[in-house]
């Protein structure tokens, strides 16, 4: 059983402790199988089963913005990813594909779009990235064309996770408005509209649905614009600020999971007559995981609870718990891989999985170098002489 000590600390409330029990029972029993075969029918089952459980509702909340508690979103997230990798790529996808809906939306747009996304019953996703830009959002050229009753779309998307199987996309394209990121606006596209097709379906590492998303001539009614035009960075950047440190929850979960996998190994591994965790070089690796582990938890949770308490933008809060969470975790899993040996790197052993998963974290919703200048820029803003 990973440590819950620290759901004792002065970041929580109750409720969040009764959230972590209630999702650890579930989550013992409905994620005890490994996921084989079509990620595609497993991430839909997934989705289902979280919908059906009642634990999308914190990510797709029924109020807007003021209703998205980042602790609790954090907490699921940690749970989930110590369980299954996937599961939690599949409670985060339902979160990122509506949080600027959630945050931004009409009344309207959030009664079309939301209610079959909380219930499982519809699957969202982000479309933000482009071939051209990535980290560089400046960059973006995927066009927004004024057009009689709506916008044209054209252009590409890419690296979009649920693409091939989400239901809407929230995409993010240039209407003219301005130069950069000021010409850039959000747009709620539904996925069954004509001119919107799967370009190619994208394999990695860690399986997930992963898609290049073509634009042509793909027109959305007006009511599909988020917000006014041009908000399109802001708005993205609003969800970012909620999601990126549930980013570092979902690597601290993976971390948890590689320490408790480790701890086990260690104890019952003989070398030499005795147990490795009896070897001091193997507690000294075991004491850094655990010191990491818990330093990693205070930045992603100090974040949680200054946006749900203080309710402000957490833009440098957030990119030091995404930043150094997931840097974290990929020296964890690795140090619990080492401490498999040659077991560690086998194919259906927990840590192999884990150390596949892990990657991906510190790039995606911002790199980790992206993180560093956020870090950097903010600092110098707010210490200005």
């Amino acid at each position: 059983m990973a440590d819950k000590s620290y759901l004792r600390w002065p970041f929580f409330e109750d409720r969040h402790r009764a959230l972590s029990d209630r999702l650890e029972a579930w989550a013992g029993t409905a994620l005890a199988a490994p996921h084989h075969g079509d990620v595609d029918a497993t991430c839909r089952a997934l989705v289902t089963a979280l919908g059906e459980a009642g634990f999308l509702a914190v990510a797709v909340p029924e109020a807007g913005a003021a209703a998205l508690d980042v602790r609790s979103l954090c907490l699921v997230r940690e749970t989930l990813a110590r369980h299954s990798a996937l599961a939690d790529f599949a409670f985060a996808m339902q979160g990122l594909g509506t949080g600027s809906i959630t945050l931004c939306g009409t009344d309207a747009q959030r009664a079309r779009t939301l209610p079959a996304v909380r219930a499982g019953r519809a699957i969202a996703a982000f479309a933000l990235s482009e071939p051209d830009a990535g980290s560089d959002v400046a960059a973006l050229s995927l066009s927004a064309t004024k057009v009689a009753g709506g916008w044209r779309l054209e252009g590409v998307k890419t690296w979009i996770s649920n693409g091939g199987i989400a239901d809407h996309y929230v995409v993010f394209a240039r209407t003219g408005d301005g130069p950069g990121t000021k010409g850039i606006s959000a747009l709620i596209v539904p996925a069954a509209t004509p001119g919107l097709e799967i370009a190619e379906r994208i394999q990695v590492m860690a399986p997930h649905p992963l898609a290049t998303l073509r634009f042509s001539d793909c027109i959305v009614p007006d009511d599909a614009l988020l917000g006014r035009p041009g908000e399109g960075f802001k708005i993205a950047m609003a969800t970012l600020d909620i999601f990126r440190p549930t980013v570092g929850a979902a690597a601290l979960g993976m971390a948890r999971r590689a320490l408790d996998e480790a701890l086990a190994r260690a104890r019952t591994r003989m070398i030499g007559g005795k147990p490795l965790a009896d070897q001091q070089l193997i507690q000294a690796k075991l004491a850094d995981m655990a010191l990491q582990i818990d330093a990693a938890a205070l930045l992603v949770y100090r974040a949680a609870w200054t946006r749900d308490i203080e309710q402000r933008r957490i833009t440098r809060e957030a990119a030091m718990a995404k930043l150094y969470a997931t840097e974290m975790a990929q020296k964890v899993i690795d140090a619990a891989v080492q401490i498999f040996g040659g077991l560690g790197v086998k194919t259906g052993v927990k840590v192999e999985e884990l150390y596949r998963e892990i990657r991906a974290l510190r790039i995606y919703e911002g790199a980790s170098e992206v993180q560093q200048l956020i870090i950097a820029r903010q600092t110098l803003q707010e210490m200005a002489p």
